[in-house]
């Protein structure tokens, strides 16, 4: 599966991708535990901040996988892994841009990249799946634009992924084998995207058509890339109760706060 010439505008934009400016979140505190951890995925060490808050265990696990602008400066992706973990789920938010030594993606490397990025993606399913309180057979992912790509490439051919949630991420085209299989998946991107255009929501949504998968798609109207407002809110809500449908059934509560809106 290689990663084809057509991908360059695509790769160009996400390289591009603006960090985004964290939001402070003046909610009451969630009851959410932190811990830092690690893998190995290709000889390479790549760090993995794990979210779970008090409750039962074992329950489902989620990949929470950042942007092109990586987590240095975006305070909103630990936000986000903090909401989905005050919803009932263990959340990993990986660092897998350690596995070639960035700390943002850049458009020179994308390409060559990416095979790399979705190996890492795959160790950290068996990370997941094998950490302390998680379900093995209950896990998702959240991506987010550059990470959403990943996202869709690893679960078109990871029977491990149960759900996939894509914010505004490209269809890697070479990427997602026509034989492949998505899981039921959540489409959220906005109208006005100058980064990722909108065209690849509807070339993902046909796609998911095409395999009789379960899905749900919601373009929001001006939004770009990433989400403002009432949008940012109904996003996080469909979100949440997405992945409490497809993972979590009756065991998850009911969980609030931002979810990661740029990237």
């Amino acid at each position: 599966m290689s990663i084809t010439r057509r991908n360059l505008l695509i790769g160009a934009a996400l390289a591009a991708s603006p960090t985004a400016h964290a939001q402070q979140n003046t909610s009451a505190l969630m009851p959410v535990t932190a811990h830092r951890n690690s893998f190995k995925s290709g000889g390479k060490s790549i760090a993995v901040e794990t979210f779970h808050s008090p409750g039962a265990s074992p329950r489902p696990a989620i990949l929470m996988l950042h942007g092109a602008d990586g987590l240095g400066g975006n305070a909103q992706y630990r936000q986000g892994a903090r909401a989905v973990a005050a919803a009932g789920f263990q959340v990993h938010l990986v660092h897998y841009l350690d596995r070639t030594g960035e700390r943002r993606a850049s458009f020179s490397t994308l390409f060559q990249n990416f095979m790399p990025w979705m190996s890492t993606v795959q160790d950290a399913l068996a990370f997941a799946a094998a950490h302390p309180g998680a379900d093995g057979s209950r896990i998702g992912i959240v991506g987010i634009s550059l990470g959403a790509a990943l996202g869709l490439a690893v679960a078109s051919t990871d029977p491990r992924v149960k759900a996939l949630v894509n914010y505004f991420g490209p269809l890697p085209q070479g990427a997602v084998a026509t034989t492949s299989r998505l899981p039921p998946t959540l489409v959220l991107h906005g109208s006005a995207d100058p980064i990722v255009p909108v065209a690849n929501a509807y070339a993902v949504e046909a796609l998911l058509r095409q395999q009789n998968v379960p899905h749900e798609v919601k373009v929001y109207p001006g939004q770009g890339h990433g989400f403002r407002g009432a949008a940012e809110e109904d996003a996080t809500r469909r979100s949440l109760a997405f992945l409490q449908r497809h993972l979590a059934g009756s065991h998850a509560a009911t969980g609030s706060g931002p979810l990661p809106v740029d990237g």
